[in-house]
Formats: structure tokens, sequence, C-alpha cells
């Protein structure tokens, strides 16, 4: 029986589309080549084990590939490159479409910026009355637990934008998405503030390592 070669990633790209390869292929595709005595399929694989996934990978520092046979600062830069990319990208994303289309984006442009800080930052999304994006920023940043946040401050940046609407956001460095309860206390100072102003708080997320809550979904707003 004639022996068939498997499929290159690119060219499986190509006849099925960029979601058909798996995440060490995509992996390979990135990275390009491998080291010395390993292929860059190998080489993508046993990153994925080491490290258990993507997230894993895309988040670790330097320090923890020292046991990594192969990796050195040029692959590091690489991975951390792509990392980057996505956080940029979905930034990006967030000006360019007409809208929020799906609380899904609204969720996977969160946690492309909040995911890996390592202190809390608390931000928000500012929409007119159609739900387009207006703009997106960082209010307010803190310590490893704690971000001191100003509802006057939040009103008076939709004021600005002539905003209709704003998400809240804000991360748990610390992995656990879990509410606290100083959080829902300043989410609701906050909606408080905003109905002042006629300005709706859709939703409050909080963003925690490979998990997120949303104060929506849980019908706290």
């Amino acid at each position: 029986m004639e022996h068939i070669s498997p499929m290159l990633p690119r060219e499986k790209m190509l006849n099925f589309g960029i979601t058909s390869l798996t995440d060490d292929e995509l992996l390979a595709l990135f990275l390009r080549t491998g080291t010395p005595g390993k292929t860059v399929f190998t080489l993508a694989r046993e990153l994925l084990q080491h490290f258990g996934s993507l997230y894993g990978l895309l988040t670790a520092d330097l320090a923890e590939f020292k046991h990594v046979e192969g990796i050195g600062v040029a692959k590091y830069a690489q991975l951390k490159g792509i990392a980057e990319l996505a956080r940029r990208f979905y930034s990006v994303r967030m000006l360019e479409e007409d809208s929020l289309l799906t609380p899904d984006m609204t969720r996977e442009f969160l946690q492309s910026q909040l995911t890996d800080a390592e202190r809390e930052i608390f931000m928000a999304i500012f929409l007119d009355n159609k739900n387009r994006v207006l703009k997106h920023c960082h209010l307010f940043s803190g310590t490893l637990n704690h971000v001191e946040v100003h509802p006057r401050e939040i009103v008076r940046e939709a004021i600005k934008v002539n905003a209709a609407a704003v998400i809240l956001a804000h991360n748990h460095p610390s992995g656990c998405a879990q509410p606290s309860r100083a959080d829902k206390e300043i989410t609701a100072r906050i909606i408080k503030c905003c109905q002042f102003m006629d300005i709706r708080v859709l939703d409050h997320l909080i963003i925690g390592r490979g998990e997120y809550v949303s104060f929506a979904e849980h019908g706290w707003i």
C-alpha cells in the first residue's frame, strides 16, 4: 500500500482553513524551525506537554524555560511575540469592528488585555447607543490584590466620548476570577453613579487565569 505523508500545517491551512490546525501544528507554523536533533513538530508538541497548554506556554517567563532543552532567547522572543501580537490584534479589532458582535468577542478581548497582568488593572469599554465601541482604556492600576476605583472618573470618561453604555472589567492576578465583596460593592457604586447621567452599565467582567466571571451572566447587573 502506498504511504501517504501527513499534510504540513501550511498545506492543511490552505486546504481546510486556519482553524483546522491543532495547537501543536499552529505552534509549529509560528516557530518554523526546530532545534538540533528535533523537528519543529516535536519541539511544538514537547513545549505544549511541558507547559500544559498554549496559555501556559505563552504566559511563561524566561526563567521557566531554563529546563527546556533547545529554547534560547530567540525562540522565547518568538513565543512572547505571538502573545503580544494577539493582544494588539484584539485591541485594534475592538475599534475597527462596527459593534460588539458577541459576548464572546468582548470576553476574548478582555482576556487578551488583562490575563497576563501582574497587578490589578481596571478598564472600561465605552459604547454608543448602538453598541459600537467608542473607546477602551485602562483607567486604574493597583497592586497584586487591590485597585482603587473612582466611579466619577469612569463617568467623566464616558461623557468625554458621549457614551451611552459601558462595560467594566478588571483582573485578579491570583488567577481566581470569583468576585470579592469589594468587587460587588464598587460595581453597585459605579452603576448608581452612571444612572445619574443615563449611562448603562452592561456588564462587569473579572478576568482570572483561564477563567472569568461575568456579572451580567450571573444576573448581578
